[in-house]
């Protein structure tokens, strides 16, 4: 298979992988601003966080603009840092007690998407954005002055 033993496959996949993680972080974002009750700080008082009516914003901001700023590629590694802290505080915070009552089984199911999300955005944060960035178009735009 020719695309796969293109250079350009790595490139291509740090893309998806910043698309993969950065829609996931926008809609998850934009949810808990739009039904607080139920995703946002309902869902903080539920899980025992403190302070929920200040996390109630405080998360969903960070999850909004850190979407943005990996769908682009903009600051990639500066905004992949908070989404992988959320996803450590969504693991210990929610996914934790649900192995301590339910199993390891059980967790692993739930925690499907965090660990996806943490794993994703880790590799984001280790690799940087890739050559289809505005981080990238701004390096080489800056070389050239």
């Amino acid at each position: 298979m020719k695309f796969l033993e293109n250079r350009n496959f790595s490139e291509i996949t740090l893309l998806l992988l910043r698309v993969m993680v950065g829609s996931v972080f926008l809609s998850e974002g934009i949810q808990k601003f739009l039904t607080p009750e139920v995703r946002g700080t309902g869902r903080f008082i539920k899980i025992g966080l403190p302070a929920p009516e200040f996390f109630g914003v405080f998360v969903p901001t960070f999850e909004v603009v850190c979407g943005l700023l990996l769908l682009t590629g903009l600051f990639t590694r500066y905004a992949s840092v908070p989404v992988i802290i959320i996803m450590l505080v969504a693991i210990i915070s929610t996914k934790i007690p649900v192995l301590m009552e339910s199993g390891f089984w059980e967790m692993a199911h739930a925690a499907r998407t965090d660990w996806s999300m943490l794993i994703g955005a880790t590799l984001i944060l280790l690799n940087g954005a890739g050559i289809y960035s505005v981080d990238f178009f701004l390096q080489v735009t800056s070389r050239k002055r």
